[in-house]
């Protein structure tokens, strides 16, 4: 696959995370409604060893909420990307030697 076509495929992905975001489900996810439905969801006052950068997939310092998860959910798929680009050129030079 040539850099053209992974350009394009990065783009659709930022694309769609842009207009289908908005669009997530309010609800919580399993874990949380199992601990909300059990009523030991406000019990779970233990800090997080690593804080979330993106609370509640909601862009810190953007008022519109619409546009703070586009933001989330944008960047993800960029960090993403970024990540998995990275690990497979590291692989795919340590496989030639």
């Amino acid at each position: 696959m040539g850099k053209k076509e992974i350009l394009i495929g990065l783009l659709a992905a930022i694309l769609i995370a842009l207009l289908l975001s908005p669009f997530a489900s309010q609800q919580p996810d399993g874990l949380e409604r199992v601990a909300e439905d059990n009523g030991f969801l406000k019990k779970g006052g233990a800090r997080p060893a690593i804080a979330s950068p993106v609370p509640d997939y909601i862009w810190p310092g953007i008022k519109n909420k619409r546009t703070a998860t586009q933001a989330a959910g944008a960047i993800g798929t960029v960090t993403v990307f970024l990540f998995a680009y990275v690990l497979s050129s590291f692989l795919k030079k340590r496989d030639t030697k």
